[in-house]
């Protein structure tokens, strides 16, 4: 029986970062990976597949170039399934490549099979051909993901009942699509086929959606998505999903509503993919949803040389912070230094529009009654903007009054998930709003926002004497009066 220093359950972005973190400290390292191909649900299912099939929707169906010659502009004029699957499959195999490549640069070994514990120190592999094989191990780190909810009353079949699975592995343009949950998978599926001009309807049973962005944010990105046709049943709750005599998916809704679509997407959450790993011979104990809890700091689970990290923790399930998660794991499994993690991360949503934030909401300011003040920019404000033919989007920045301090940053829009990390710098640096005031940015560029909204956050802080602020001569300024107050936030001192 072969023993390693670290044996990685799942090869997504958690795991493969913990395996190659832990190789680098010199560590012997296996990675057990269930599917024929390594790369994780984030490569096969989740977060590759959903954002190529974004790029791929936007460039086919000439969304970017709308805003100059119109709705029905079309790169491509009948989009079908196999147009969609043909870069997704090319994208696929080059991640898987990258993969190999540095898993066998850095000495990492891998095998292929189901892993189940066998005690607290050894797992036993089911390889694709049955056999079973038992490894050992100083250190674990369960990195497994998670998979879609699949309620039993709900009757998936893999063409017009779909999970998140199975529409990026069976992919085509459906002539209406009901989504069922919009959270950050639903949303971003939703408005894809939106793109494409397919009628979308979205049901999400509480009242609101995707609670911890930004409420003005939310509210410019459902105004948009209205603009463009796509129906947000808030408040409604699928009580049974059927399929009539022409093969479409009627959802009965528990108010009375039905909703028929060609295609439903029920997305409405997903589990850990924990159920088979046999966690009560290692003493690992999941939640209810097959989620692991962890120390937070370590990602110890309740085992301390075991661990997990990536999505199979739970919140925020995003790529990039489970990447850190399991390099974090990794260092302190063997004892190795950490720095200290930074105080905020961003989170990213690919949808269309995109949607990205770092830092403080504006709820959450009020709630620690910090005494702020806001600065917007719209995207339509900037010469690129123009260039670009965007007629929306929008970038919100919330600063301190009486430190100036930066400290939050939210943007909807194109190219939001990359904008954000000027933001991101500053905020984790602890610098002011004097940064993008004082410096010059690239003309033209969508990044000259920061200026505009510095500038209009400026424009509504109180002064002793008005002073003009230090800028660019050739950025635009925003239409506000240097001494005007915000007239909507009735709790900033400006206003007051």
């Amino acid at each position: 029986m072969e023993h390693f220093d670290l044996v990685v359950i799942g090869s997504g972005p958690a795991g493969r970062r913990a395996a190659i973190q832990a190789a680098k400290l010199g560590k012997s390292v296996l990675v057990v990976e269930n599917r024929m191909r390594l790369g994780g649900v984030s490569v096969h299912t989740g977060t590759i597949p959903s954002k190529t099939l974004r790029e791929t929707v936007l460039n086919l169906s000439g969304w970017r170039e709308r805003g100059f010659y119109g709705m029905s502009y079309r790169v491509k004029k009948d989009i079908e399934g196999k147009d969609l699957g043909a870069r997704l499959r090319k994208t696929l195999d080059y991640e898987i490549e990258v993969l190999e490549h540095q898993f066998a640069r850095n000495g990492v070994r891998t095998f292929g099979g189901k892993a189940q514990f066998r005690g607290d120190h050894h797992i036993c592999v089911v390889d694709h051909a049955g056999d079973e094989v038992m490894f050992g191990f100083d250190f674990a780190v369960i990195a497994v993901g998670t998979s879609p909810y699949r309620p039993a009353h709900i009757d998936f079949d893999g063409h017009t009942i779909m999970d998140s699975d199975t529409l990026v592995s069976e992919l085509r343009v459906p002539r209406s699509l009901t989504v069922v949950g919009a959270g950050v998978i639903g949303i971003e599926y939703a408005t894809i086929f939106s793109a494409l001009d397919v009628p979308v309807t979205v049901i999400e049973p509480r009242d609101n959606f995707l609670d911890f962005i930004d409420r003005e944010i939310i509210e410019e990105f459902t105004h948009d998505l209205r603009q463009r046709g796509l129906t947000m049943r808030l408040g409604g709750t699928v009580d049974r999903v059927e399929k009539d005599a022409q093969g479409w998916a009627i959802a009965h809704l528990t108010d009375g509503r039905q909703i028929r679509s060609d295609m439903l997407l029920y997305a409405a959450g997903r589990v850990g993919a924990t159920q088979d790993l046999g966690l009560a011979s290692c003493g690992v104990v999941p939640d209810d949803r097959g989620r692991l809890k962890v120390d937070p700091a370590t990602f110890q689970t309740q085992i301390p040389h075991i661990y997990a990290a990536g999505d199979v923790i739970g919140f925020p399930a995003l790529a990039s912070t489970s990447m850190e998660q399991g390099r974090i794991a990794a260092l302190h499994a063997f004892g190795a230094h950490m720095p200290a993690a930074p105080d905020f991360f961003p989170y990213g949503i690919y949808a269309v529009p995109e949607i990205s934030t770092i830092g403080l909401t504006e709820q959450q300011v009020r709630d620690k009654k910090i005494p702020y003040e806001c600065g917007v920019a719209r995207f339509r404000e900037t010469s690129r903007g123009h260039i670009m033919g965007l007629q929306s989007g929008m970038m919100k920045m919330i600063v301190a009054l009486d430190t100036r301090k930066l400290l939050g940053v939210h943007i909807v829009g194109e190219g939001a998930t990359e904008l954000i990390h000027i933001g991101q710098a500053v905020l984790n640096l602890g610098a002011t709003l004097d940064y993008f005031v004082e410096n010059t940015f690239n003309y033209p560029t969508l990044a000259e926002a920061y200026k505009i909204a510095a500038l209009d956050a400026w424009n509504r802080m109180p002064r002793v004497t008005p002073v003009a602020p230090v800028m660019d001569k050739a950025t635009p300024t925003p239409d506000v009066s240097p001494e005007t107050p915000d007239p909507v936030s009735n709790s900033s001192p400006a206003a007051e």
